[in-house]
């Protein structure tokens, strides 16, 4: 509801007990089976959780919402989420979930003085909406599920010095194979995808050419991302995928091009074509289109003389 504070779950046990589970075998990992899962009262609420939760789900009869974005698990998707987002559920009546699935959740201490406590920060897909999630072929499913049963089985067994390491690889695995995965979204999924790249090239031609950068500056990243209604991590490693190169190398491109232009058209200063490009100093403006045309802006307008 509007104006509530988000339910806010610092532990995995807190969660287990909130969703009507028995306590957790380990205090800091925990891999539920979706089918266990008691329901859900009826009505809107927020929640937010301290802890990593990846979720592999099929017929989750819940609306989610991330952000402005919603989404109806209705078949396989995985779904990421970090410590400290805020997820709104919405449940219609009470109802008994006809869910099934996994759900991993781990809290940040478990990844301490371990590499995957820095390294996490590199999968982007944390900080993806709720309607960019990942949909599995029912081989990927498979592949995860295993995954997550193997930890699972891992805290099972007898605790030992190696068990920490363990877990942790088999965690690595599942989120370089989600890589893998979301790589594999964004080329299948090609007529959707291309239509974001086209409407990208749309925006920044439509930004450039009202002039808005001796007013506003450079398009930031974000803005980008919000005129095309995606996150931008999401944006980014769809661009990646797709053309090699993140929405800043886009942008910059973008404006070299229009930058070439003005130089070979006109007869405006470097420093004019700088300030007009939103550049605050001009040598920031001129190391930049050195570096991305090995010319400084004086030898490229040289060379139509």
């Amino acid at each position: 509801m509007a104006g509530t504070q988000p339910l806010r779950l610092k532990t995995i046990s807190e969660f287990h007990q909130f969703r009507g589970l028995p306590k957790p075998e380990h205090p800091l990992v925990s891999v539920i089976n979706l089918e266990d899962v008691n329901e859900l009262p009826s009505g809107e609420m927020s929640m937010v959780k301290d802890f990593y939760s990846i979720a592999l789900k099929r017929n989750f009869n819940i609306k989610m919402k991330y952000g402005q974005q919603e989404y109806d698990f209705d078949e396989g998707t995985m779904f990421f989420m970090a410590p400290g987002q805020v997820l709104r559920l919405e449940v219609d009546v009470v109802t008994t979930l006809k869910q099934s699935g996994w759900m991993l959740l781990f809290h940040p201490d478990f990844l301490w003085n371990t590499p995957l406590a820095k390294n996490i920060k590199q999968y982007e897909y944390f900080d993806y909406s709720v309607n960019e999630a990942l949909f599995l072929s029912e081989k990927e499913e498979t592949i995860i599920a295993g995954i997550m049963q193997n930890i699972q089985q891992e805290y099972h067994s007898n605790i030992d010095k190696f068990s920490q390491d363990i877990i942790i690889a088999q965690v690595v695995l599942l989120l370089n194979y989600s890589d893998r995965f979301y790589h594999r979204q964004f080329i299948t999924r090609k007529i959707a995808n291309h239509q974001v790249l086209d409407r990208l090239e749309n925006i920044l031609a439509h930004y450039f050419k009202n002039d808005a950068l001796a007013t506003q500056g450079l398009p930031t990243v974000a803005y980008i991302a919000d005129a095309l209604n995606v996150s931008p991590g999401y944006l980014s490693g769809l661009l990646k995928t797709l053309t090699g190169q993140s929405t800043q190398q886009h942008i910059h491109n973008t404006l070299i091009e229009k930058a070439k232009e003005k130089l070979s058209t006109t007869a405006l200063s470097v420093s004019e074509i700088a300030y007009g490009l939103g550049f605050e100093h001009p040598q920031s403006f001129s190391k930049l289109f050195k570096t991305k045309t090995n010319l400084s802006p004086l030898e490229f307008r040289a060379s139509f003389n």
